[in-house]
């Protein structure tokens, strides 16, 4: 069984899925509040997008779903 290393999971951090040509739209459209706080901006590099859905309500499964397709 390969992994696919391009895979989005709950461990990959915010600043990995900013790097993706949709990934700051669609995480947009989930309202993630971390886009536009100025203290996030120091944490991209270890902030889980995990453990932000897990804060903030958001529909991990659905989220990693849409960023996994939009490659």
């Amino acid at each position: 069984m390969s992994i696919d290393k391009n895979r989005v999971t709950e461990e990959t951090t915010l600043s990995e899925i900013l790097e993706r040509p949709k990934g700051k739209k669609i995480l947009a459209k989930y309202n993630l509040p971390c886009l536009g706080c100025p203290m996030a901006a120091f944490e991209m590099g270890t902030l889980k997008i995990g453990e932000v859905c897990k804060i903030y309500n958001i529909d991990l499964k659905n989220l990693l779903q849409e960023l996994n397709s939009s490659r």
